[in-house]
């Protein structure tokens, strides 16, 4: 009798090990505590950690082929990898410079830049608001007489970059260097992952290719593996809950042993498996290239209400203690909040998927 194989959303060894690599590097480098403070400082941004990830690891050339310096690896690895940082919510550019930045350049053949991203020696963004749907309109700067000239708003971690990948009205997309910009820090509510307002003021930029279908490719992929990362805070959230319920008493009884919690977290698990085979599903898709539109809708029109649902049950069972802002469930509240509208809200993707299977909305 021959051997089964293996369901493809499985994860392999491999990815759980890399799963494993990753989560103990931010149990030791990353503590909540730490990230709290370095929120209210002026570099919320964790350097050290970042080049741990992008240079002892490697991490930040996942995606990169390895002729160019990369892992030559898939979406799946680097979905695991987003898991773990939603999990323990990383003050790191990885979304948007190892995925968004990088699949941006991939679709331009930007070998160079790529070859500095995969060997940390470049930070690139893509200057599209966070907001942007991949099928939706991106504003671009003007080109007049070869120098850029415009402003761009809600750019997540222009602040921390050292390339701007900018859209221009010509169709063109353009590298510029950050110090050849203006970037002005905007109010961000998740302070993990600031947004930042980009001025052009004659900036002289580096044409790497169409726009258009680079931009899609890139917002594409960051609105399905922005799932991963919504699936390890979500996660990591009902973990955390449960563990804490098992260990604060009220009556002298556990907390966690009132049926009335009990089916509330019930509920929240169900629906954390319901994120984990969509998210999957949706990082399997990126990775072999079927049917990634209806992967990337579903996977976004479910994700986001999930990751606030159990930011908001964590926040209430921590009961008085989850209300300061010493303890880190604020930082997990307002991170998925923020990812709610990242790359598209949820309605956003809902009416994507209503076109993509001919089910039009009313």
């Amino acid at each position: 009798m021959s051997a089964q194989p293996e369901p493809a959303l499985l994860h392999t060894e491999e990815e759980e090990a890399l799963r494993a690599a990753v989560r103990d590097l931010l149990t030791d480098h990353c503590d909540p505590a730490d990230v709290v403070t370095r929120t209210e400082s002026a570099a919320p941004h964790d350097l050290s950690l970042w080049k741990t990830l992008a240079e002892s690891m490697g991490l930040a050339g996942l995606l990169i082929p390895e002729t160019l310096g990369g892992q030559g690896a898939t979406h799946r690895e680097t979905a695991v990898v987003l898991e773990e940082l939603g999990r323990a919510v990383a003050p790191v550019p990885y979304l948007t410079s190892a995925v968004v930045a990088t699949e941006a350049l991939l679709g331009c053949g930007a070998d160079d830049l790529l070859t500095e991203l995969a060997t940390a020696q470049t930070v690139a963004v893509l200057a599209v608001g966070l907001h942007v749907a991949p099928a939706g309109t991106v504003p671009g700067v003007r080109l007049e007489g070869g120098a850029l000239h415009g402003e761009l708003t809600g750019i997540a971690d222009a602040s921390f970059a050292d390339v701007l990948l900018v859209p221009a009205d010509d169709g063109g997309l353009y590298a510029v260097r950050a110090a050849d910009a203006t970037v002005v820090p905007q109010v961000s509510l998740d302070l993990t992952r600031p947004v930042a307002r980009v001025v052009l003021d004659g900036a002289s930029g580096r044409r790497l290719g169409d726009a258009a279908p680079a931009v899609r490719r890139a917002l594409r992929t960051g609105a399905g593996l922005l799932a991963s990362e919504q699936l390890g805070l979500a996660d990591g959230l009902l973990t955390e809950t449960v563990r804490y319920l098992g260990e604060r008493k009220q009556f002298n009884r556990q907390v966690g042993g009132f049926q009335a919690l009990k089916h509330r977290l019930a509920r929240l698990w169900l629906e954390v498996a319901g994120l984990r085979a969509a998210a999957r599903n949706a990082a399997d898709a990126l990775s072999t290239g079927e049917d990634t539109d209806v992967a990337v809708a579903v996977a976004q029109a479910y994700a986001a209400q999930v990751a606030v649902h159990a930011a908001e049950e964590a926040l209430q069972l921590h009961g008085g203690i989850g209300m300061t802002w010493e303890h880190p469930v604020h930082l997990y509240l307002k991170r998925a909040k923020a990812d709610a509208i990242a790359y598209g809200t949820a309605g956003v993707h809902r009416a994507t998927l209503a076109e993509l299977v001919d089910l039009p909305t009313p």
